[in-house]
Formats: C-alpha cells, structure tokens, sequence
C-alpha cells in the first residue's frame, strides 16, 4: 500500500490504485515536481527514468490487422492509413523474434498470428471458461495473453526465462520480460557506437532551413540544469506519446511557427486512450482439489469479436477485448466465517474458492476536441511549458462500455459462475 507521503507527491499517478504502491512508486513521477494540467480529468501515468515506459508496460502484444487499418477509410473517419498489414507484417515477425512473445496462434484475421514463443498455460478454471465461450458463443475466442516474457528453450542475449513470479512491477533481474535495459539497451552498448545520457530532458529538436533537415536537439540536464546541443544525422523521438509530441510543439522556429511539423495544427490533437475499468467477475464452483504453481504474469485474453463484418452490427464504431483470469481467493475469507484457534487455522491454511474476473480493453475514436496544449504560462522546474489536457470519452465510447459490460457479464453467468458482478 503507499504511504501517506507517497501520496502526497503523487496524488494523480496514484489515481490507478496499483502504481504507487511501495515496490514500485519509485518508477512513476513525483507529481509535485513533473505537474500537468487538465480542463477534464485526464489520468496521465509516466516515469522518466532509464529503460522509461519499456520498464512500465503491461507487456500485451497484439498485431493490428487490416481491419484495424481499414476503419478510418471505410468509416470515414480522420485520414486513411498510409500502409495495410502487409506492409507491417515483416516487421511484426522482426520484433517478436527479437525481444520474444509467448501467445498462441489462432488464424483470426481480427488478430494475425505472429512468431510465438510458447503460451504460458491457462489454469483449470481458465481452460473450463475456455471451452464454456467456445460452446456457447460463436466467433468468441478465449487465449492466453499474447505476453512479451520469454518461455521456451529459445535463449537470448543475457536474458532468461519468465519464473512466474509475477513481480513485473519492480522490474525483473532476469531480463524474462522485453525491455531496453534488459535487451536493446545492452545490444546497442556492445556495438562500441552507443553514447548514453541520462537526466537529460530533450525539448527542442533544431531545424536547418536550408538543407530543410532536422540537424539536432536541444536538452537540459535535469540536475544541473546546464543546457547542450547534441548534432545528428538522424533523430527519433521516443519519449512515448505525449513528451513526443510535445516536444515537436516546442520546436518552433520560422519554417514552424506553430511547431514542427504542425502546419496542419493536428499535433496534441485525437488524443486515442484505452478506455477500460469496465467487466466483470464471479465466484467459480469446482475444482476445489485443483491448485497452480507459480504466479502467472498474465492471464486469458478474448480478441475482439464486434464490428467485424463489413457493415457495423452494434450501434457504436470499432471494437473491445478483453484482459483477465481465474485465482483461488485468499485467507480473508475466512474473516466472515469468525473462526478462532484450530478452526482458524485450519481455515487460513485451505485455500479459498475459484474466482474469475476480466476487463475489457476498448478504442476510442479519434476526435479532434480530444487534445492537449502546452501552457506557457505554467512552467515546470526547467522552465519549460506544462501540458494541458482537455479530452473525455464521447458518445461512441460510452454505447461501447455498456456492450463492455453486458458481454462479460453474459459470458461468465453463460460460463457457470455464480455471484457475478458487473462494473
């Protein structure tokens, strides 16, 4: 649980309940020190550390497929995608291979199939719910998440497989799941070319008029606050979504009055979230002899299955999935049954009942209202803009969160769980 300090410093990266617990607070921002602004409430999770968000990410790795990048097409909405999945596919094949997925593949052309390591194993419950979906749902899928740990015998530089302890959140010694400072960060070092500066805050990328390149960036030193150019041939950007961007919409000079590459005024704008926080759980009946090894980082996965033909069978655009998975409760029940002594042993030393729960994933559309801005007027320790945020979900989402819930709700009462509870 965090501390009453904790959260303090952190009022909004505490907001998810789990980030900021003791193990793992130290990878979010202090919120005192890195402040942002919002119009609506907008939850906004980061660290600036080394390895960044690599260190931070759940780890589900899905393939879009054409329908995916179709939509906005045939739909009508924003602009056309420049490329289709052929066009991506070799490089989906590149990375898997590269930093290693466990999954299964399934021939679903709503989610390609990839270069998988071995899928970590469903438990009892999860193969039971498995089988109840396939009998009374047509076109739905239950899977194992498709999970950046490495399982198998395949090895990889310096890395080792997942030991399924589900300690994700504090970083893993083993290098078992993909980030950079376990995998490309290393791979880079021992070219002998990789020069790493950490605390440096990049927010200018520098602009040559004449050979109508990007020539550098800008950076300050987050301690000593002393300012640098840094010269490049080629520069990206990868201060995940948000700092990316923001820092195009600092790089203003005469070519880009508005900021780089922002003659279109689109840069902050269709800001596209998950949305989530909504499905259900229940409380599963059998399999009371039936136990599992180990803390599995991850659990089933059900690609989605609305809106997948030509025209839309759902009164809302796009689509969900959903991320969950079944566990034996644990000795807090045994608080109702006001046991004491021996039969209070006995109790915290039984395992509880099965119970399964799962949450949908959805798209949000993108809507140019949904923006941030940089304000100059609020200056962070640097002396740079804070970002503004003003987007909320619109009506295509929230017609999507009810189908969210009724789905997982049908499937686990379908499934035969009792005491389901949507949310």
């Amino acid at each position: 649980e965090p501390t009453k300090e904790i959260i303090a410093q952190q009022p909004k990266q505490n907001r998810t309940g789990y980030t900021t617990n003791q193990a793992s607070h130290m990878w979010f921002v202090n919120d005192l020190k890195h402040p942002y602004n919002e119009t609506k409430r907008f939850d906004w999770m980061r660290g600036y550390h080394l390895g960044g968000r690599s260190l931070q990410w759940g780890r589900q790795s899905y393939r879009l497929s054409d329908i995916d990048f179709e939509a906005n097409k045939k739909e009508g909405i924003a602009v056309d995608w420049p490329v289709r999945y052929k066009d991506i596919a070799p490089w989906y094949d590149k990375v898997e291979e590269y930093i290693g997925v466990s999954g299964e593949n399934l021939g679903l052309e709503q989610l390609p199939d990839g270069k998988f390591l071995p899928m970590m194993e469903l438990n009892c419950v999860e193969q039971e719910f498995r089988e109840k979906v396939a009998e009374n749902f047509d076109g739905r899928v239950v899977t194992a998440g498709r999970t950046a740990h490495i399982t198998g015998t395949k090895q990889f530089d310096g890395r080792s497989k997942c030991q399924f302890r589900n300690r994700c959140i504090r970083g893993c010694p083993f290098g078992a799941y993909f980030s950079s400072l376990s995998s490309t960060l290393p791979a880079a070092e021992a070219t002998g070319n990789m020069t790493l500066r950490p605390d440096s805050i990049v927010h200018e990328v520098m602009y040559d008029p004449n050979t109508k390149k990007a020539t550098g960036v800008k950076v300050i030193d987050a301690n000593t606050k002393e300012t640098f150019e840094f010269k490049a041939k080629v520069i990206f950007l990868c201060a995940s979504a948000i700092a990316s961007t923001s820092i195009l919409m600092q790089s203003k000079s005469e070519t880009f009055p508005n900021g780089m590459g922002n003659a279109s005024d689109q840069l902050g704008r269709n800001i596209m979230d998950h949305q989530l926080q909504v499905g259900a759980s229940g409380k599963f009946d059998g399999f009371d002899d039936k136990y599992y090894k180990g803390r599995k980082p991850s659990g089933i996965y059900i690609p989605r299955f609305r809106n997948l033909g030509g025209d839309s069978d759902r009164d809302y655009k796009r689509g969900f999935g959903y991320q969950g998975g079944a566990s034996r409760g644990n000795w807090e029940e045994t608080i109702a049954e006001l046991s004491y002594g021996k039969d209070l042993k006995d109790a915290v030393l039984k395992p509880g009942g099965w119970t399964f729960g799962m949450m949908g994933f959805g798209e949000v559309l993108p809507y140019e209202n949904n923006r941030f801005t940089l304000d100059y007027d609020k200056l962070d320790d640097w002396g740079l803009p804070t970002v503004t945020f003003d987007a909320e979900l619109q009506e295509n989402e929230l017609k999507m969160r009810k189908d969210m819930l009724e789905s997982a709700v049908d499937m686990l009462e379908k499934a035969g769980l009792r005491d389901v509870k949507g949310y």
